[in-house]
């Protein structure tokens, strides 16, 4: 199995709506092809992990690469991996700075409590306190 994490940056004009757009793409998509990951957008970039079958991963991956609703598209791991991360996701979302209830930080670590891999589970974790720090 094969994991890909990244990180973007959504272009400007990035109309509001498009985030919903492209939560029901991935999912619709992923879940035919058998891909689980997790996806968080701050308002200003995209931090996605993408988990499943080598071919079909890298193949999200490389249509994921040639979105025109963000930019410079920055591959942070690609590795062989002997099981999912993200259990039966089809794409777990969050908006940083938009949660409700919980912190954005205590949700994502909710989300990323069953993550085997330190290493993504700390990039998740990390990701969703930048915005809290500043």
């Amino acid at each position: 199995m094969l994991q890909i994490t990244y990180i973007s940056t959504a272009r400007p004009e990035l109309p509001a709506d498009a985030i919903d757009q492209i939560l029901a793409a991935s999912r619709r998509n992923n879940h035919a092809d058998g891909i689980t990951g997790l996806l968080l957008y701050d308002g200003y970039r995209f931090l996605q992990a993408l988990e499943g079958e080598p071919v079909r991963v890298q193949r999200a991956f490389d249509r994921i690469k040639t979105d025109p609703r963000h930019r410079a598209v920055v591959t942070l791991g690609s590795y062989e991996v002997t099981g999912r991360s993200f259990g039966d996701w089809s794409m777990a979302s969050q908006r940083v700075g938009i949660a409700t209830g919980n912190t954005v930080a205590e949700l994502v670590d909710s989300l990323t409590e069953d993550v085997t891999d330190r290493n993504v589970q700390a990039l998740f974790r990390s990701f969703a306190r930048l915005r809290q720090a500043a």
